[in-house]
């Protein structure tokens, strides 16, 4: 059977594997994790797209010409035009694409840091990059369950080598499965995402920006570069490689400050209205700068612990970010300005002076440290607070393995390696110094689309010539490539699977209890009792998520965050029992 080869189950490879199978190629996505989706579960402020149907109902006025000003100011002049061309002259589609083939509501607008217009988009109540990720990740699992001739997922599959023929072309992968050595064939699109968690023997991290090495990230621990250094040592052209972000905001868990790995305080509090005060309670930066920018005033300043602060009106904006941040520790609720300051240790008026200040800078329409974008309202001291303690934290990395406009790998000598393409943080010169807020999840849907188009273009000219050699007989290469017809009007997706029922065992919160360290854990969810000490390794938020909520009802932090059908799709074996009412 002819296919393409995805490697890599991130919104990246996913948008990439559906754009292959609209143009009539099949699939085959390997994964070397237990859960596809990777850190674009993890994406917290939205998706950017300039012209979008969503800005158009709002009144937001935009354009790619707008959003590719933006881009290159941010990179510093240092990332590619026609790379950005591409990144910002397709967003309008992306977004529409994903509202129209998947449901998904990105009805919500917000301007980030960088941006001169709003075009950040989300939808209501839950983090976007795990909404939109889900969509496509059901849809494609579905497939695979209704037409596996057309989709294969294979998951816990580490590809350890990219196959080359004779001409230099790739041809297929060999790759790691249930402890055997497998081989496919086929073009392939690299999307195994960034290196921000490379603290390996081979790190890249370590060998392009040694004085990050020690930073905290908020990458998964899959993030290690393994689709880069597969590709350069198959020939590829690497570019940027010590270009890597920082992002500002990585929240501090009190109880484990020193953690390697940090939750992210999502753009979009910023976005706003939320400020950033030094320990003195006092501002030092504007909000809405670049992140690079925001954090090299953090360490500029150093008067830590740095607070990321916001007042009722913006908490109400964000309302399910600030309710699960408090949820899981991360963030503190105050009733009053009085007793915030008292949590910092200084005079509630030396808090008062900070809130008059920038309430003057919003009135006058510029303020001390340059900010011009502001959200309504005043801030005092008789209103709520909700804060978070936060410190830069190793977030992207901008560099990757070079590529060209059609999302073709480019190898040392400037050309394109045939039958090999990249999407998402894998792919190096998009995003220059410094990427904007809000273009990750729409790099991996932009050249997720673009890669697919082209390997599909690459397969059908190759599936032709083959024919062709074989003297028209199409059987001859067992191949199967229907342009016209669209894969996804031709396989209806499946139902979703029936809830597990678990076994017939009871449990009482109390038995619930004793079980709450990593190696042995439950937790209840909606009158369900789970073992999930199995699930762990494999959970896309990782295992602290799980972990916070040990031996206790996770049934409100679970409803945030997932769909019902989450536990009978993809752990239905943890079901142990019900809870004993």
């Amino acid at each position: 059977m002819a296919q393409v080869i995805v490697v890599g189950g991130g919104l990246a490879g996913l948008s990439a594997a559906h754009t292959l199978l609209e143009r009539g190629a099949n699939v085959l996505l390997l994964d070397k994790q237990g859960f596809i989706g990777g850190n674009s579960t993890k994406a917290t402020s939205g998706i950017n797209g300039a012209g979008t149907q969503s800005q158009q109902d709002l009144g937001i006025i935009d354009s790619a010409r707008t959003f590719f000003d933006d881009t290159k100011k941010s990179a510093r002049d240092l990332a590619r035009d026609d790379l950005i061309r591409v990144l910002t002259g397709r967003s309008g589609d992306a977004v529409n694409w994903l509202q129209n083939k998947f449901g998904l509501d990105l009805s919500k607008v917000a301007r980030l840091g960088g941006h001169s217009q709003p075009r950040t988009h989300r939808g209501d109540a839950q983090f976007p990059g795990m909404v939109i990720t889900y969509a496509q990740m059901e849809r494609l699992e579905d497939l695979a369950v209704s037409d596996p001739e057309r989709v294969k997922i294979y998951k816990k599959s580490r590809v350890v080598k990219l196959l080359k023929d004779e001409s230099g072309g790739v041809i297929g992968v060999e790759y790691t499965r249930n402890g055997k050595n497998e081989t496919a064939y086929g073009p392939v699109v690299l999307a195994t995402g960034g290196y921000a968690s490379d603290f390996t023997e081979t790190s890249l991290i370590k060998k392009y920006r040694p004085e990050y090495y020690d930073l905290p990230t908020t990458n998964g621990e899959h993030a290690t570069g393994d689709g880069h250094k597969l590709a350069i040592a198959t020939g590829a052209s690497g570019i940027d490689f010590e270009k890597v972000q920082v992002h500002p905001t990585g929240l501090v868990d009190p109880k484990e400050p020193d953690s390697k790995v940090k939750f992210l305080a999502a753009e979009a509090l910023r976005g706003v209205g939320g400020l950033i005060l030094d320990n003195q309670g006092k501002r030092f930066v504007d909000e809405l700068q670049h992140r690079d920018f925001v954090t090299g005033k953090m360490w500029e300043n150093g008067k830590t612990p740095i607070r990321l602060v916001l007042n009722s009106a913006a908490a109400k904006q964000m309302e399910w970010h600030a309710k699960h941040y408090v949820g899981r520790g991360l963030m503190k609720k105050f009733e009053t300005g009085e007793e915030f300051a008292k949590e910092i240790g200084i005079p509630a008026s030396q808090l008062k002076k900070t809130f008059d200040d920038y309430n003057a800078g919003v009135k006058a329409g510029k303020d001390a440290y340059g900010r011009k974008f502001f959200s309504p309202g005043e801030w005092t001291l008789n209103d709520s607070f909700y804060v978070a303690i936060i410190t830069p934290v190793l977030h992207y990395t901008m560099g990757g393995v070079e590529i060209d406009p059609e999302a073709r790998i480019i190898d040392t000598n400037g050309k394109p390696i045939p039958g090999l393409f990249a999407a998402g943080e894998i792919a190096g010169g998009v995003h220059g110094a410094n990427r904007l807020g809000g273009s990750s999840l729409l790099g991996c849907v932009v050249f997720g689309r673009v890669s697919g188009d082209t390997a599909a273009s690459y397969l059908l000219q190759q599936t032709t010539a083959a024919v062709a050699k074989a003297g028209g007989r199409l059987g001859a290469i067992g191949g199967h490539l229907e342009a016209s017809k669209p894969a996804a009007a031709a396989a209806a997706p499946a139902a979703a699977p029936a809830e597990a029922s678990g076994s017939e065992g009871a449990y009482t919160l109390a038995d619930v209890a004793k079980h709450n360290t990593k190696d042995d854990v439950w937790v209840v969810v909606n009158g369900q009792v789970l073992d999930v000490t199995s699930f762990l390794p494999d959970h896309p938020g990782g295992e602290k998520a799980i972990l916070l909520y040990a031996g206790r009802d996770a049934t409100d932090e679970f409803n945030m965050l997932h769909d019902p059908k989450v536990i009978p799709r993809y752990a239905p074996d943890a079901v142990i029992g019900n809870l004993k009412k």
